[in-house]
Order: structure tokens, then sequence, then C-alpha cells
């Protein structure tokens, strides 16, 4: 406060003061000197001198410090106060946020009242950093405690004003303890975290695995990790905040991968029935994680009991047995071993067939056709042979003899020569009438073979010459087919 005086010519300047009227409850004024024991040592401070600078100086000025003030000094012959006071009049810079809670996209408006008549420039703060803009779209990076100073004087700020910027769960994100290999049977801790405003509540995470809904809460614990918990794990959160239309976000999903040692260990043969030379193949089949790298195969004899030692013969996931034999027939099993572990199968039997030697079938077809021909050809002869006999039975035997000679002689004749008809010649005069028969009857016919044999000589009753007997002769070898009709 800026202050003038002066004092008669001769008079010596002895001491300064200031005071400041103080209004009591009775309503009356009083001048308290300005260095009481109240104040600060330098909180009033006397900048001027003693011949003729009186100025005040008012460090940290607040509220209370508003009010009149009048300058006296006293010299070596009388004392002076001043008839008009300088009255100090306190104004406070007020920042205001409108409005101090917003949701992330809203607009803010920055204010500085100072109460004072005059314009003044007024520059922002917001946590110490300048402000470019008093008037934005809050994001959540404006959150923060805001002033304002008036320009050039930004020393003496106003007291300062919280902004709340509301907004949605961000950066999401789920975490798997421990971190390196899950090894079966051992716990698993899921943690799900966010960044928001207001943060998110127990209630507000979710877990998920394939797409399932396992459990709400920020945190979520397998105490006996199995293979079947192998999957795809996500967590979702919410506050209730919008964004967009979005008021559900989802972290990044994290795959767990369970690790055991090989298990489930099946051994399986692709033939049912194993005969002797044929070839075998066993496969052996596990389920690890990582997959298996070694496969043993071992065999014991089935006599030997199960606790005897096994002998080992071969190696891969495939153990193949050619033209197998009887010496190969056991038990059989395989060892499995990863880096996780190891195990082995069950025993599996290995029964051998002893081979059966088969009938070639191209031997088999011709014996067959030999057999069918055969047996047609008897067929066929049976059948000519009852054929014959039946038309034996049918011919009437005729013995044509000459004229007056007996049939006696019949008995003569050679037994042994097959003679169907016996025909003795007699004179053309006396042929039987049958042989004169008509065509007409021809519908059965019936062909004979005729054999034209010589009279026994010798007997009684016969004449031969020589002409007779050479014609005769002649005929022994002749054969005839006659007609021979039978009359109805």
């Amino acid at each position: 406060m800026k202050c003038m005086y002066d004092y008669p010519f001769g008079h010596v300047v002895t001491s300064v003061s200031w005071s400041k009227a103080q209004q009591h409850a009775s309503g009356s004024w009083q001048l308290v000197p300005l260095r009481n024991p109240s104040s600060a040592p330098d909180h009033f401070e006397y900048v001027g001198n003693k011949r003729g600078k009186c100025d005040l100086e008012v460090n940290n000025v607040q509220l209370t410090d508003e009010g009149a003030y009048f300058f006296s000094f006293v010299t070596t012959f009388n004392r002076w106060r001043s008839k008009t006071y300088a009255y100090l009049s306190v104004k406070e810079l007020t920042a205001v946020v409108q409005p101090s809670t917003v949701t992330e996209g809203d607009n803010v408006s920055l204010t500085c009242v100072s109460g004072c008549r005059d314009r003044l420039d007024v520059v922002w703060f917001r946590d110490g950093r300048p402000v470019s803009r008093p008037v934005f779209q809050a994001r959540r990076e404006d959150a923060g405690r805001y002033h304002c100073a008036v320009l050039g004087q930004e020393t003496v700020r106003s007291a300062s004003v919280a902004l709340n910027v509301q907004y949605a769960p961000k950066n999401v994100t789920l975490s798997v303890s421990p971190s390196g290999d899950i090894i079966r049977g051992s716990t698993v801790t899921f943690t799900c975290s966010s960044d928001a405003n207001p943060p998110v509540t127990q209630s507000g995470y979710s877990l998920y695995t394939d797409g399932q809904f396992l459990s709400s809460g920020r945190i979520h614990t397998i105490s006996d990790v199995q293979p079947s918990h192998s999957g795809r794990y996500r967590c979702q959160a919410r506050n209730n905040i919008n964004w967009r239309g979005i008021d559900l976000v989802d972290s990044t999903e994290v795959h767990l991968d369970v690790h055991y040692s090989p298990m489930n260990i099946t051994v399986s043969m692709d033939l049912q029935h194993v005969v002797e030379g044929s070839t075998v193949n066993m496969t052996c089949s596990s389920d690890a994680n990582p997959a298996a790298d070694k496969y043993t195969w071992y065999w014991r004899t089935a006599s030997l009991s199960s606790s005897s030692s096994s002998l080992q013969v071969g190696s891969g996931q495939v153990l193949s047995l050619p033209s197998v034999e009887a010496s190969d027939a056991g038990l059989y099993h395989c060892h499995v071993s990863s880096r996780m572990g190891e195990n082995i199968s069950a025993e599996v039997l290995l029964a051998i067939q002893e081979k059966q030697h088969d009938i070639e079938p191209l031997p088999v077809l011709a014996g067959v056709g030999v057999f069918l021909f055969v047996t047609l050809v008897i067929a066929a002869l049976l059948l000519l042979w009852k054929k014959r006999t039946n038309a034996d039975k049918k011919h009437t035997m005729f013995d044509f003899r000459p004229c007056g000679q007996g049939s006696s002689s019949a008995a003569t004749e050679d037994p042994s020569d097959p003679i169907y008809t016996n025909i003795h010649m007699c004179p053309s005069s006396s042929l039987p009438v049958h042989h004169h028969a008509s065509r007409s009857s021809e519908d059965e016919v019936t062909y004979s073979t005729v054999t034209i044999k010589p009279r026994n000589t010798s007997g009684p009753h016969h004449k031969t010459n020589s002409r007779d007997s050479g014609s005769k002769a002649e005929s022994d070898a002749s054969v005839i087919y006659a007609t021979v009709v039978k009359s109805s």
C-alpha cells in the first residue's frame, strides 16, 4: 500500500506504525497495531522510511487482511495519524469445473471466478501442467485437479478442483499363475484386471472357457488341474458405463495347455485271427501332452508268470511281425515315455493258429469235372441199355425154315452167337404174308439185325451140294436189315 507523509521543519521522526481498524462486538471501532502476536513476523512489512515514504507490504494476503489501514508517526515534538485510510479489499480466485463428474465423451467447461470488477486474463493448470482450452470433450486422460491463476501472476492460484471422468472398462486383461508350464494336478489361478472408472466390482467380472460361463469374480482358482481343463479362457468386465453402446468388454484369450505324462495307453492289432505265416502289425496309442516321443515293445511267453522279466522286441509306435511263427505267440506290451514322464500299456495276447493246407482250387475243379463227365457217360449207357432191353422184349421171334423142316433144328444153333431173329429161307412162294404187309403200319417200325447162318449139314434131314455150300459160305458174314412189321 503506497503511502506518503510530511512534517514541520525542525522535527525529527522518531517512530512509524500501521494500524488496522477493527470493529468490536459492541459496534465501536478500535485501531489495532499490525505488529501483534497473532500476525506472522513477515506477514506485514514496512518498506518506507522516516523521511516521507510510508509504504506497507502485505505478504500472502488472506481474506482476513481485508479492512481499513491507518498510518501514524511520532516526531520529537508531536505525533500524527493519517486522516484517511487505505482500504484493502481481498478477493479470491475460484476455479469452477462444470460438471465435476462426467462420462467419457461429455463436454467440460472451466471457469475462473475472481470477484474483481475488471476482467482478468487467467490461465488453467491440471495437476501443475498447463491446459490449452477451457472447454473440451472429456477423455479419461483429462481426469485430475484443476486450478486457475491470473496471467502474469501464475504463482497466485486458486484452490484446485477435481474433475472426475467416468469410462467403461478398458485394457481388460486375464493373467494365469504360474506363468510357465501347467502340470496336471497342480494349482492354477486366473486373475482379471481392467482400467475402469468407477472400478469394476467383484460381480462385474466373469470368466469363460471355450465360450462357456465358468464363474464370476476377479479371481478363479483350479486346485487340481486336469487335461480336461485345457482350453481358451477369457475375462469379461462391466461397470455399467456405456462406451458407444457397449458396456461389456472382453479380455484377450489365454490358452491353458495342461501338460501330462502318457496315459490311456492301448495296443491294437490289425488282425483278429492270426495264422502262421501272416504279417501282424501292433499299434501303440497314448494320450500325452507333449506327445510321446519314445515307444518300446516287450514280449514274454504266456506260460511265464507276470513277475517274470520281458524281452525287448522292438521300438516305434508300430511293431510289425512279418511271417509269424508259433514261437512268436505270447504277451506283448509297449512302454511309452515323454519329457513329462512314462507309462506302460496292458498286456495283449498274441495267439497264432496252425496253418491249414488248403486244397488247390484248380485240381478240385478238374476232379469235379471228371466226376460229372463219368457220371453222365454211365447214365447215358444205362439209358441206352434200358431202351435196348425194352426193345428186345417187344420183338417177335420168327424162325423161317424151308417148308417141311421142324423147329427142332433151333436147338442146334450156337447159343453163343447173338441172334435177334433166325430167318431160314424158304421157297419164294411160301414167304410169310407178313413180309408183304401194308406200309400203313410203319408207325411202329423196328430195325433188327438178321444173321443168315448155314444149316447144320450133319443134320439128318438136310442135303447139301457143293454149290449150295459155297453160296452159303459167302453169306455167313453178310448182314441183312429187314423190316419187321408188327401186325395188330
